[in-house]
C-alpha cells in the first residue's frame, strides 16, 4: 500500500545501545569457531563488533535511556507527549504491554495513549508510519521508541546468527508541523515467509516443553534449539533481493524522487553480503548508502534510527536531508519512506551500563 503523511516533523532522534562490546574474535571461541573462519564471517556480513546486552538489561531500559536523552531538550516537556509506540519483537512480558511500562518509566501523562507493535527489521518504517498518522490526525506530539535485545535470541553456537546480531534501543520525536514536506510510505507484507526466520516455540502456537529448552547439532552444523532464532540465509537474500527493488521504484515514483536527488539512503542493516547485492541492484550511488553493521551489527528495528544517529547525526543536527529509509525482513514485512528532515535534535550515542534489575510486576 501507499501513503502519503502531512504536516509532519521528524523534531529529534536518540539512540542508545549496550556498553559491553564483543568483536567477531570474542564471539568465535563460545561458537566453537576458529579465528581464521570468524575473521572470514565478519569479513562477509561486515560485522566486526556488536553491542551486547547483559542479563539484567531488557530492551526497554536502552529504550528509556533514548527517550529519557530526547526529552532533555527543553521543547520536549513529558507532559505534552500524547501518544507513545513501543516497536520491538523483545518485550519485558508477554503482558502488559512495554510501552505502558514506558510511559510510567518516562513520567508520561496519564492522557498519554501507549501501544506495542511486534515488528522486526521493518518495525521502524511501520512505527513512523503509523505515529506520523497519529500527528496527522490532531495528536500534538508522539514519542516512537524502536529497539530490540535480539542478541539473546541467537544460540552461541549457531554460526548463521550470533556474529550477526547486536542490541539497541532509539527513540524518535514526532510534532505537528504545517511546513514540514510531506512523507511517503510504501509497506508490504508476504506472511508466507514466516518459517524463514523464526523462533519456533516462542509463543502460543508451539507452547514450550521441557524439550525447547534442548540444543542439537543441525544439518548446518550449528547447534540450536527450538526456543532460539533460526534464519534461512538464502531465503533471506532471495527475498531481500525478489521484493525490496519494486518497493524502492514505487516509493520514488510515489513521492516524485530519484536516486540522484536524495542525499541518503538508510536501509535495515541486514548484513553487508546483502546490502552490497541490493545496492548494486537498486544503483545507489556511490557514498549514498548508510552503514553502521561495522560497530553495531544488526540491531533489527533499531537499525535504521541507529544509523542516522551514528553516521548522520552531525548533518542532521545542522541541515535539512532527503533521505529514504527501507526496513525488510522478518515477516516477511517491508517498507520504505522518503522524509525530508533537520536540523533536528541529534544527541550523540549514549552508552548504557550494565542497569539495576528492573522489579518484576506484580
Amino acid at each position: 500500500m501507499q501513503s502519503k503523511i502531512r504536516g509532519v516533523r521528524i523534531a529529534g532522534i536518540a539512540s542508545a545501545v549496550p556498553a559491553q562490546v564483543m568483536s567477531s574474535l570474542e564471539t568465535a571461541g563460545p561458537a566453537g569457531i576458529s579465528p581464521e573462519e570468524a575473521q572470514k564471517i565478519a569479513n562477509m556480513t561486515g560485522v566486526h563488533n556488536r553491542h551486547v546486552a547483559p542479563s539484567s538489561c531488557c530492551t526497554s531500559d536502552l529504550a528509556c535511556a533514548a527517550a529519557r536523552r530526547l526529552l532533555e531538550d527543553p521543547k520536549w516537556e513529558p507532559e505534552s507527549i500524547d501518544a507513545l509506540a513501543m516497536v520491538s519483537q523483545n518485550h519485558d512480558y508477554d503482558l502488559p504491554a512495554t510501552a505502558c511500562i514506558l510511559q510510567d518509566r518516562l513520567g508520561l501523562s496519564h492522557a498519554c495513549s501507549a501501544f506495542d507493535m511486534s515488528l522486526g527489521c521493518s518495525g521502524y518504517v511501520y512505527g513512523l508510519w503509523v505515529c506520523s498518522g497519529i500527528v496527522s490526525g490532531g495528536a500534538r506530539r508522539v514519542l516512537l521508541l524502536a529497539g530490540d535485545t535480539i542478541s539473546r535470541t541467537s544460540a552461541p553456537q549457531d554460526r548463521s546468527t550470533v556474529f550477526l546480531f547486536g542490541d539497541a534501543g532509539t527513540a524518535t520525536a514526532l510534532e505537528q508541523d504545517a511546513n514540514a514536506p510531506d512523507m511517503t510510505f510504501v509497506l508490504g507484507t508476504d506472511g508466507s515467509g514466516k518459517e524463514f526466520l523464526i523462533i519456533p516455540d516462542s509463543g502460543f502456537r508451539n507452547r514450550s516443553t521441557p524439550g525447547s529448552f534442548v540444543r542439537r547439532r543441525n544439518a548446518d552444523g550449528s547447534v540450536r534449539g527450538p526456543l532460539d532464532l533460526y534464519m534461512d540465509g538464502a531465503e533471506v537474500f532471495a527475498f531481500t533481493l525478489r521484493e525490496v527493488p519494486p518497493m524502492m521504484a514505487e516509493v520514488l515514483s510515489a513521492s516524485g524522487w530519484t536516486l540522484e536527488e536524495m542525499d541518503a539512503f538508510v536501509p535495515h542493516q541486514a548484513n553487508q553480503f546483502i546490502l552490497q547485492h541490493l545496492g548494486k541492484r537498486l544503483k545507489i550511488p556511490a557514498g549514498k548508502m548508510v552503514l553502521s553493521l561495522d560497530e553495531f551489527g544488526n540491531t533489527s528495528s533499531a537499525s535504521i534510527p541507529l544509523s542516522l544517529s551514528y553516521r548522520l547525526g552531525g548533518r542532521l543536527r545542522q541541515e535539512r536531508m532527503k533521505l529514504i529509509l527501507a526496513g525488510f525482513g522478518v515477516g516477511w514485512s517491508w517498507g520504505a519512506a522518503t522524509v525530508t528532515c533537520g536540523p533536528m535534535v541529534m544527541p550523540e550515542i549514549i552508552y548504557v551500563p550494565e542497569p539495576a534489575v528492573q522489579p518484576a510486576a506484580s
